[in-house]
């Protein structure tokens, strides 16, 4: 059995034609792209980190990869750069602002951008991409902190088929689950969607838990009986905002961990500006963005999302 034949029955991607790379820029090394740019260390990258939080650097360069001083400087001689960045302008900066990554990036370099930003962001960074001779693709995530410490996030990817073949194996390296979505700005908008519908359905499975509670009714006994029944969901299943019903969730741990109120608010907002733009209702999503923003005023910022069962008890 050939050489050839080996490899592309351990990695798949190289019968596709797929490329491999070695040297990688990361840029965020916040809760998420920390684990995520630790994770490609592990995995034999050459990485090449920046952030603006210098102790994050620090803890990156301690496990082996190299800094830069500027995002510029961070691609200049990446093959592939991935960011993880907490908003839209964050986002734009980075990439298309002074000392940003388009500035120094060479000719057909993968740009993968892991944040959650609107779509029309991607497609903007993207567009001006192509202008350079460089690749870009969105690519959002779903699973959470734990999900990045461990490699397996969920990766929904916006992009041409071949970037999105080029960038599977790099992608494979910090999840277990990388999905083609369609074009630029199409992994935002279903990352955008799905955690429009998990903020409504994590305030649904609360309010009924709650009244079942006002009911006199146990809430594990509700939850046995939801859980069996047509009410099902992630919510109620599989990360019961009750303290008690599950013990590994956050609401066992006080509301500690997990995914923060602030971040589904700004989600929520992200998605009520998409739904703006293109003319689409969403009563209950814009509902739910109005729930998490009260949630927040009320001093749960820190908490994780399914913290709205405390707040629809009047708990604070």
């Amino acid at each position: 059995m050939s050489v050839f034949v080996i490899l592309t029955k351990l990695f798949p991607n190289i019968a596709a034609g797929a490329r491999c790379y070695s040297k990688v820029g990361f840029v965020g090394l916040g809760n998420m792209g920390g684990h995520m740019a630790r994770n490609l260390l592990k995995k034999g990258y050459e990485l090449t980190v920046y952030d603006v939080n210098k102790s994050a650097v620090s803890s990156l360069v301690e496990a082996g990869a190299g800094c830069a001083p500027s995002a510029a400087e961070m691609s200049r001689e990446a093959e592939v750069v991935i960011s993880m960045l907490p908003s839209n302008q964050h986002v734009l900066d980075v990439y298309a602002g002074e000392n940003g990554v388009l500035s120094t990036a060479k000719k057909n370099v993968l740009l993968i951008d892991s944040s959650t930003v609107d779509p029309s962001v991607s497609q903007s960074i993207a567009s001006q991409a192509r202008e350079r001779n460089l690749r870009f693709i969105d690519s959002p995530v779903s699973g959470g902190i734990n999900a990045a410490k461990d490699g397996t996030l969920t990766f929904m990817v916006g992009g041409s088929e071949t970037d999105f073949n080029d960038a599977k194996s790099i992608l494979e390296a910090l999840g277990s689950r990388v999905v083609h979505c369609g074009s630029i700005g199409m992994g935002q908008a279903a990352k955008l969607c799905n955690n429009m519908l998990l903020a409504i359905s994590m305030i649904g499975t609360a309010e009924a838990f709650n009244l079942g509670q006002k009911l006199g009714l146990d809430a594990k006994v509700l939850a046995d009986i939801v859980n069996s029944s047509s009410g099902r969901c992630w919510s109620s299943d599989l990360y019961n905002p009750v303290p008690g019903i599950l013990p590994n969730v956050p609401s066992s741990k006080n509301y500690e961990g997990g995914f923060g109120t602030t971040l589904m608010a700004k989600d929520l907002g992200l998605a009520q500006s998409a739904a703006t733009r293109t003319e689409a209702p969403i009563p209950l999503g814009s509902l739910a963005h109005q729930i998490y923003r009260a949630v927040i005023a009320q001093g749960f910022s820190n908490k994780d999302f399914s913290v709205v069962y405390q707040f629809l008890k009047g708990k604070n």
